[in-house]
């Protein structure tokens, strides 16, 4: 086996990434992309992917956390398939859905939709009985208390599981991307390691770890904006 690359010093992965830092928007074709389009089609993924879970994942959630007995009986379920790694997915998805875009969207969404689920099934079952009582006394319907009541009472453990999902999906699309290949920045950094590129895969970890703060701060900021309306 040949020589592996050497880690390069900091001042020469600079030099090195110089020209991707400056004009991150070219656009030769193909794979051939500046690195905004490798992490803006990684954000379109994860954006579909996400998206998806968060609407069955609270669904689900809101259901499941509304019975006891069947929170019981199927919690044991979430907990071993959200311990399976994102990749141990994809062989699977592949196999489904035969198609690579697909099968890196779905990989998001079932990476993520666990936390979503299980927390927002707990927030359900955290709302407090005197809340309870309060919508029986006034004879809430069904949808008043599910929007007055239930729905804020959960906002602050939905969102919970909505920044852990995010982060989880930030995490399976980097990884996804690296076996289904195209344009995307865990391609991007498969392809520097084949072409002993070590200096572009560090500015792409830099680049990853800005991007995943930055979509765990949005998502913090939407649920003070909407916890703080709630009360």
């Amino acid at each position: 086996m040949g020589d592996k690359p050497a880690l390069p010093p900091p001042t020469k992965v600079f030099s090195d990434t110089l020209e991707l830092i400056i004009n991150p928007f070219f656009d030769n074709g193909g794979t051939d992309k500046g690195l905004f389009w490798q992490i803006w089609a990684s954000l379109q993924r994860v954006g579909l992917g996400f998206s998806l879970s968060a609407i069955v994942g609270v669904g689900l959630g809101i259901l499941i956390g509304s019975n006891a007995k069947i929170y019981s009986a199927i919690d044991p379920i979430f907990q071993v398939l959200r311990t399976v790694p994102p990749l141990a997915w994809l062989p699977i998805s592949l196999a489904a859905l035969k198609e690579n875009e697909p099968s890196a969207i779905f990989v998001i969404f079932i990476t993520a939709i666990w936390p979503i689920i299980i927390n927002t099934a707990v927030g359900v079952q955290q709302v407090p009985q005197d809340y309870r009582n309060v919508s029986r006394v006034l004879q809430l319907s069904k949808r008043e208390y599910f929007f007055s009541i239930l729905l804020p009472a959960a906002a602050p453990y939905i969102f919970s599981g909505l920044r852990i999902g995010i982060g989880l999906a930030w995490l399976a699309i980097v990884a996804a991307e690296m076996l289904l290949g195209g344009v995307g920045i865990g391609f991007f950094i498969w392809d520097a390691w084949n072409s002993s590129l070590i200096s572009e895969i560090i500015l792409a970890l830099i680049y990853i770890g800005l991007v995943g703060l930055l979509l765990d701060r949005f998502v913090g900021l939407v649920s003070q904006l909407v916890v703080a309306e709630d009360k």
